[in-house]
């Protein structure tokens, strides 16, 4: 497209080339150009990140192990570095702030920017994305793919196509043009389950779900089905959001050998709750929801769908949740809430994979006072234990329960290290 100021919104999509593995490339070249696999380097570990050579050999993100080493024996495997990734991403985000104000962050390598009001200072649309990028490599030597559109849906989309190290900037008069081929599963709000309904109808690109007669949607999609249609069509009005409260806070870890001990359990189970409690009180919230997930040792079936997972075996998962009178921040809360649950549950199978989740959120001076709420010294004891942590690091000091939890790259990721 020419490159003229256009009126009407634009929203930019940026999203890191193979982040991770870029990273270790760039502070070590002797890795440039081999498969390399961040994560996955313990026997049950799992894949965080994979270079585009790996890619090629069907390596991906939040792949098991073993299977990554099935398809690319010979890749460099890596422990993730999670504090040079920390790092690296504030680089970037400081970048992306002159370039706009309103910024929503999807992880530490992507984000929206809403850029209408700035488009115009660096010469449209297309002008910006290139400058972004030219910033983004000065300042790090790292690649970013860039997609701007007038909508957040088709920006992102429009990222896809880009990748890797490009942009692509879609015009209002181009977004049916690029949507109305791709497949239905491309929406968002569409996953495995709607995309089989949907194609069950004969209904597989986004521009027949778009043109489809609602009457016939309605029975598979239900009251969403002006939404689905509506994106269907590119008419996306959802804002980029800078600030938002989080849906929740969770902590996993899978062992390393299955798990019959229940005092091993409650550990785990322990260790997830505070780290919980310690993330809420960084970030000012307080939650309602505790929230167990329990993976089974005993393999289910193998996962159906995409070629490349065929042999992916799924382990039954069991949830369990319950929600307080009030909302907590108090980790002795949600670990006994936590291990209530346990009980509960009454699992009596070797347990592959522990979690704990805390969700109903709300700002923790916000929080209703509980009338027969008693003050514990937990409460009082929490911030000095947090700060202990944040400055010698999470196995300085833990509870007396509480056993070391097996720490993933995504943990870190949102625990901010």
């Amino acid at each position: 497209m020419t490159d003229s100021t256009r009126a009407g919104r634009w929203v930019l999509h940026a999203d890191m080339d193979a982040f991770y593995a870029s990273i270790e490339e760039l502070d070590d070249p002797s890795l440039r150009g081999l498969p390399v696999i961040v994560g996955a380097t313990s026997a049950r570990g799992v894949v965080a990140a994979a270079s585009y050579e790996a890619r090629r050999f069907g390596v991906r993100s939040a792949m098991p192990g073993f299977r990554a080493r099935e398809l690319c024996p010979h890749g460099v495997f890596l422990r993730p570095r999670m504090s040079r990734y920390g790092q690296a991403s504030r680089q970037v985000h400081a970048v992306l702030e002159e370039f706009s104000s309103v910024i929503e962050p999807l992880a530490l390598d992507e984000a929206f920017l809403e850029i209408t009001g700035s488009v115009g200072l660096f010469g449209g649309p297309l002008a910006t994305a290139r400058e972004l990028r030219r910033r983004v490599r000065e300042r790090t030597g790292l690649a970013v793919s860039v997609g701007v559109a007038p909508s957040k849906l088709v920006a992102k989309i429009a990222c896809s196509f880009g990748k890797p190290n490009g942009c692509l900037v879609v015009p209002r008069e181009a977004v049916r043009w690029l949507l109305d081929p791709l497949p239905v599963r491309r929406l968002w709000g569409v996953g495995p389950v709607l995309g089989a309904a949907l194609e069950a109808l004969g209904i597989r690109t986004i521009g027949e779900l778009a043109r489809a007669e609602p009457s016939r949607l309605s029975s598979v999609v239900g009251d969403r089905t002006s939404t689905l249609q509506e994106l269907a069509r590119g008419q996306d009005v959802r804002p980029v959001v800078a600030e938002r409260i989080p849906k929740s806070y969770g902590e996993e870890s899978t062992f390393e050998h299955d798990v019959t001990d229940p005092e091993v359990v409650l550990a785990a189970l322990a260790a997830h709750a505070e780290a919980v409690a310690r993330r809420v009180r960084h970030d000012g919230y307080a939650g309602a929801t505790v929230t167990i997930k329990v993976k089974l040792g005993r393999r289910k079936q193998y996962r159906p769908g995409r070629a490349e997972r065929a042999n992916e075996p799924v382990y039954p998962l069991l949830t369990r949740r319950t929600t307080l009178r009030v909302p907590t921040d108090d980790g002795a809360v949600i670990r006994r809430a936590a291990c209530s649950l346990w009980d509960r549950a009454r699992v009596r199978e070797p347990v592959r994979l522990l979690g704990v989740a805390l969700s109903n959120l709300a700002p923790a001076r916000s929080r209703q006072l509980d009338l027969f709420e008693r003050p514990a010294k937990t409460k009082v004891l929490a911030p000095t234990l947090d700060e202990i942590q944040r400055r010698f690091g999470e196995g300085a000091i833990r509870h007396g329960a509480s056993a070391p939890e097996k720490v993933t790259p995504s943990l870190h990721r949102k625990r901010g290290v």
